[in-house]
């Protein structure tokens, strides 16, 4: 079954991490994604380990589903085969730092009017900072994020992947696909009819209407999945600091440690999660203690409740707090590692890994495209492309070169 997106078609022309992940996830939606990348070394992302053979794992899983053109850019006849390129298209993917394509000449106004560019960057596209250079981690950083990770007595703590990247691509990709439906869905809407504004089914071409250009920092996104930091502080004063695992305004809640080394976190906050609690570890003395009435009285004596959790825990292994938990209906869950998403059950059962048919591994697993649509079998993505092996099918189907004048521009070192 075709994905809802079938028929768009996305340039990639990002690089790392942002941008082609906003691009990789509408290709799991069903879109054409062809990523564009520097002739002899591609993506900074194909030198980045974990490596198989010299190979790059990064690599294999977020440069999936799509295909691989090569062009230089910063040439004259590179900048021209790209602008052919993407009035074929529907969406193009960036993430320079801001000014990079106008010097080149590849300005939004500059491309096809019937274009989505979705342009991300650490700072946004205009401001004091814009064109400061930045990775995931200042995102993170200046974003307000770092500032609350990790233990209140210990220095700020990174999250354990690159956040920023990855939630300002899912904002981008949101933003791209409200852009594609108000340029598309308008004219019939106005129009008073059901059918496509897109008469004859043709990339970039057909009744549409003007595209938009996206503005998305890694710090934006960050600050926008903040919750209540900003507004306490406009009308409290309050400056929200690092809590560890624990919460000032809940309890019991905590990551515990058990009997064999590992870690359960149980979320036991509200007055009808405590009693289960108190049901599954064999203590219901505590649900008449005054100490712990209420939330409100738990959380002012957090660390006296969260020791009486933490010596249960620490006197059984993590299934068996796990199994005593689901036994009472109290939210659970073991800290997984590669290994127990490997083999658990409940993720085999809903498919959330899948092969993978990678040109240069062969099967490998990864993880499946998210979400799903219910009743209906999901896109599985090919695998990362080899540098510039779709050339041909691009730069000759596509925008209609020929084979003669696609040697001559490889011999040029244009592509």
């Amino acid at each position: 079954m075709p994905g809802p997106l079938d028929g768009l078609r996305i340039i990639d022309v990002g690089t790392r991490i942002g941008a082609p992940f906003c691009a990789g996830l509408l290709g799991e939606w069903g879109a054409e994604v062809v990523k564009v990348e520097q002739p002899g070394t591609g993506d900074f992302m194909r030198t980045i380990g974990p490596f198989a053979d010299g190979y790059s794992l990064f690599w294999a899983v977020e440069g999936r589903g799509r295909k691989s053109v090569t062009c230089d850019l910063r040439t004259p006849e590179g900048q021209d085969l790209f602008r052919r390129l993407a009035a074929t298209a529907d969406v193009v993917c960036e993430n320079f730092r801001p000014g990079t394509l106008e010097d080149w000449g590849l300005a939004p106004a500059a491309l096809a009017p019937h274009l989505v560019v979705v342009r991300i960057s650490a700072f946004g596209q205009d401001g004091p900072y814009a064109t400061r250079p930045g990775l995931d981690r200042l995102g993170v950083a200046y974003g307000g994020l770092l500032h609350l990770t990790g233990e209140a007595d210990r220095p700020p703590v990174r999250p354990g992947v690159t956040v920023a990247d990855y939630l300002t691509g899912v904002f981008a990709a949101e933003a791209a696909l409200a852009a594609l439906y108000r340029r598309d869905a308008t004219p019939r809407r106005r129009a008073g009819g059901r059918s496509s504004s897109r008469d004859d089914g043709a990339h970039g071409t057909g009744a549409q209407g003007a595209g938009a250009v996206i503005d998305a920092s890694l710090y934006g996104a960050v600050l926008r999945i903040l919750e209540w930091t900003i507004t306490a502080y406009d009308r409290l004063g309050t400056v929200r600091s690092r809590e560890g695992n624990r919460l000032s305004n809940s309890a019991p809640l905590d990551n515990y440690p058990t009997a064999d080394g590992r870690f359960v976190c149980v979320v036991a906050g509200s007055d009808a999660n405590f009693g289960r609690l108190c049901e599954a570890m064999g203590r219901p003395d505590l649900r008449t203690d005054p100490r712990f009435a209420s939330l409100a009285d738990r959380a002012r004596h957090g660390d006296t409740i969260n020791a009486v959790v933490a010596e249960w825990t620490r006197a059984r292994t993590a299934a068996e707090v796990e199994q005593a938990c689901v036994r009472f209906d109290v939210p659970v869950a073991t800290a997984y590692t590669a290994v127990e998403i490997a083999s658990d059950a409940h993720f085999a059962s809903r498919g959330d890994l899948i092969a993978i048919d990678d040109p240069i591994l062969g099967a490998i697993r990864q993880q499946a495209p998210y979400p799903r649509l219910v009743g209906e079998q999901g896109t599985i993505p090919s695998g990362a492309p080899t540098l510039g092996a779709d050339n041909v099918e691009v730069w000759c189907d596509m925008v209609g070169l020929t084979r003669a004048e696609l040697d001559g521009l490889r011999d040029r070192g244009i592509v």
